[in-house]
């Protein structure tokens, strides 16, 4: 091979070689971090739809508040999948506000599940436990808004 061509060759091989090193040391997207995004999102439309009372209402404003709040707090802790607040996926039709705020509660436990898990990167560990501190305050929210519509407030 002539001398004048290895130099070449040697940063072809370099530049191909390049992002898989660097793909090597990056985390992967987490799972559970996927899962309760998704699940964040469908109980975000189940509390922004098909609204109560005023008293209600309020309640549920605090836990949509919430939980945008945690959206964004796993995203800057894991990945960011690119989708809108407003992007959820299919939601069963619950036309009652109880089964609506129930089905919006058991999907904030779902994620408070994923998004608690341990975490090995101590940055990561500050956002997460942010996220949950979020999550659990749209759970509260979320409980009050289920007590106001049993005790018809």
């Amino acid at each position: 091979m002539n001398f004048r061509f290895k130099p070449i060759l040697a940063g072809i091989s370099l530049m191909f070689a390049l992002p898989i090193a660097a793909n090597a040391d990056s985390p992967g997207a987490h799972p559970a971090y996927l899962h309760a995004l998704s699940d964040l999102r469908a109980a975000r439309w189940m509390l922004e739809h098909r609204p109560g009372d005023a008293a209600v209402s309020g309640q549920e404003d605090v836990a949509i508040t919430e939980v945008d709040a945690a959206i964004n707090e796993i995203k800057k802790a894991a990945i960011d999948d690119g989708k809108d607040l407003h992007d959820h996926p299919g939601v069963a039709d619950v036309r009652d506000r109880p089964g609506r705020l129930h089905k919006a509660l058991d999907l904030l436990h779902k994620a408070h599940q994923d998004v608690a898990r341990e975490e090995d990167d101590p940055m990561a560990k500050g956002l997460r436990n942010r996220a949950v501190g979020h999550i659990d305050a749209a759970v509260a929210a979320t409980r009050h808004a289920i007590g106001d519509v049993n005790h018809g407030a």
